[in-house]
């Protein structure tokens, strides 16, 4: 879930964490529709030794530091079929489960320890699976899914989410590469109505909760709060948007399908 997400920063947004304000005039920031699966660059809010804190570009897709190399990368994220033909599934490493990420032995527990960003979000995409309804009134076992943009009711029209970070070193070139996963949450109201087969959504913070997220000292037990946060659902705001919205000139605008229940809000 939350593999799409938008990335739209103007040029005269400002940011404020930890009382620290940031002019975006620098920043070049438009992703109509961040694919996670392309595990490409992102943008990315991390903390500098001086209590202040940078943005900077990172590689969605978090790389265990047991890949040797990219080919072992690209069966890991595609998934391959090995020597004896046993097809191997890919793993997805874009988003991480906020209630396990200190779990003993987990490969983000040193991360989410020492290592915490905030992905930067104007908005996200997720799909809401609806059963139609058979001849004899019974459901049918295929979903039809329908794409929903939902964001923040936030002034900026921006908003944070929770992440965790780690430095890959490609023993074979010596390239290291900075790789970052998302954290996701159990859904709250509203989004377990549309990302209704999971009922997870993204760790969406507060400002005051995103400063928290990325100053030293948190306790484990504080870690696990923050990252398992639920975002009000009175403060979001979703809606249905066309099938095609990834190649959509306007992903995020809204669409009318006539058999699709509405959200109880």
């Amino acid at each position: 879930m939350c593999y799409y997400r938008a990335v739209k920063i103007k040029n005269q947004d400002l940011l404020k964490i930890n009382d620290i304000e940031r002019d975006l005039s620098g920043y070049d920031f438009e992703a109509l529709v961040a694919d996670g699966f392309a595990y490409g660059a992102t943008p990315v809010i991390v903390p500098k030794p001086d209590c202040g804190w940078d943005i900077v570009q990172m590689e969605w897709g978090f790389i265990p530091h047991y890949l040797s190399n990219r080919d072992a990368v690209e069966k890991f994220r595609r998934g391959y079929t090995d020597e004896n033909g046993k097809y191997r599934p890919p793993m997805t490493t874009l988003n991480a489960i906020g209630e396990e990420l200190l779990l003993q032995g987990k490969m983000y527990r040193d991360a989410a320890l020492k290592r915490r960003c905030l992905f930067i979000s104007s908005s996200f995409y997720e799909w809401r699976h609806i059963f139609p309804i058979g001849k004899k009134g019974q459901p049918l076992k295929t979903a039809i899914k329908y794409p929903y943009n939902i964001r923040t009711k936030s002034d900026n029209g921006i908003h944070f989410t929770a992440g965790i970070w780690q430095t890959w070193t490609d023993k074979q070139t010596g390239e290291t590469v900075d790789t970052c996963a998302l954290v996701t949450t159990k859904a709250n109201r509203l989004m377990e109505q549309i990302h209704n087969s999971k009922k997870r959504m993204p760790t969406i913070l507060t400002p005051e909760l995103a400063g928290e997220w990325i100053s030293d000292g948190l306790s484990e037990e504080r870690i696990i709060e923050i990252a398992t946060f639920q975002y009000p659902a009175d403060q979001m705001e979703a809606w249905p948007i066309h099938k095609e919205f990834k190649t959509a000139s306007d992903p995020t605008e809204a669409f009318e399908y006539t058999d699709l229940p509405g959200l109880v809000l």
